[in-house]
């Protein structure tokens, strides 16, 4: 498949995306989880390539460039006036990106989000200049494709469909919603529609809600669309943090987010049942957002195996559904070989008493 572009490899097939590389690295200590800036590609270059190494290793077929918040705005609101500039930043990640994904067949995407000038109420005009100075600096990296992400607003959505799409590149456009819709009460469906309307290829989800959630939200997505007589192909990058009840603002309204949010991770054979669900669906591009690491991609591939006519790499110290453990010295760790026992295995988080908080369905924030 080497050289194919994102439609050619989905058109004959699934396609993994990566994982949640800004989580990853503020758990590993690169991250200041009150900014989520991603000046570590200046700063630790080395560890954003071990981890997408990682994530490629782990059966990925795209790397995502790591530029999020990486907007000239966000930066120096975050960092001062003496911060690492957005040039630096794009060409940094880009450069990155490049290295890992020439290591396998893998494909760049460049990633370019949500806008402040909108939530500004500044208009078209404004929202889509400040697009156009993210797309300028992917096109002078010669990213492969492009990945609209993490919109909260169709309206938004829409505007930033129509400025990437002047670039000639293919454009993904993923939402940051669950199966209530928008902020602004527009249902997933509607926006499914009107993403797929305004020209992006590739539709779908990402980061806010869990799996559960996400095929929930992809499911009504697809019945919208097949309603509507389109068929873009379908994405999800759910996070891997289970979050039921949530509200619209996802996994921002657990009490833990973000420095206690380890109990309610989702194990491979989660993340197994998800691949399997959004592909049944008719999802061909699956992959994971924050609180994926690359196990959860392996598990991705290894789910997906049979269909991609391939394992990944690192299953070769890996066989799916506790297959390793038949050469262990303890029987009763042999027993538990086989899907039978993970599958239906409820983890315990091993905590005996109850959580001392309950959602904020309305928390404050700036989405």
């Amino acid at each position: 498949m080497l050289c194919e572009g994102l439609l050619e490899r989905l058109r004959e097939g699934v396609v993994v995306g990566d994982g949640g590389v800004i989580f990853a690295l503020e758990r590993r200590g690169y991250v200041d989880a009150g900014k989520w800036t991603p000046e570590v590609v200046v700063e630790h270059p080395e560890a954003v390539k071990q981890l997408q190494r990682e994530f490629l290793r782990a059966g990925s077929d795209v790397i995502q460039t790591f530029t999020y918040n990486g907007t000239q705005d966000k930066l120096t609101r975050a960092l001062g006036k003496n911060a690492i500039s957005c040039q630096q930043i794009a060409d940094a990640a880009c450069r990155i990106a490049e290295e890992v994904a020439k290591e396998g067949d893998a494909l760049i995407a460049g990633s370019i989000t949500k806008c402040a000038s909108y939530k500004d109420g500044k208009g078209k005009a404004a929202v889509q200049a400040q697009i156009r100075s993210q797309l300028e600096l992917f096109i002078k990296n010669k990213v492969d494709f492009l990945i609209a992400e993490l919109f909260f607003h169709v309206e938004e959505m829409e505007w930033a469909i129509e400025e990437a799409l002047k670039t000639g590149l293919e454009v993904a456009a993923t939402m940051g919603i669950g199966e209530k819709g928008d902020l602004n009460g527009v249902s997933a469906g509607e926006c499914a529609v009107r993403m797929a309307k305004a020209g992006a290829k590739v539709v779908g989800v990402n980061c806010m809600f869990d799996p559960d959630e996400t095929v929930k939200t992809i499911k009504a997505m697809k019945t919208a669309l097949d309603d509507a007589g389109l068929s873009p192909f379908l994405m999800t990058q759910p996070n891997g943090f289970f979050c039921p009840g949530a509200g619209k603002y996802g996994y921002l309204s657990c009490p833990e987010f973000p420095y206690a949010m380890e109990p309610r991770l989702v194990t491979r054979f989660d993340v197994h049942r998800y691949a399997r669900a959004v592909y049944d669906l008719g999802v061909r591009y699956i992959g994971g957002c924050c609180g994926f690491e690359p196990y959860h991609i392996r598990a991705i591939a290894e789910e997906m195996a049979e269909e991609r006519g391939k394992m990944p790499p690192a299953s070769d110290k890996h066989k799916p559904w506790g297959k390793c453990l038949e050469t262990s010295y303890n029987e009763f760790l042999r027993k538990r070989v086989g899907r039978d026992y993970w599958e239906g295995l409820i983890p315990s988080s091993g905590r005996l008493q109850p959580p001392s908080h309950v959602y904020d369905l309305s928390p404050e924030n700036d989405l």
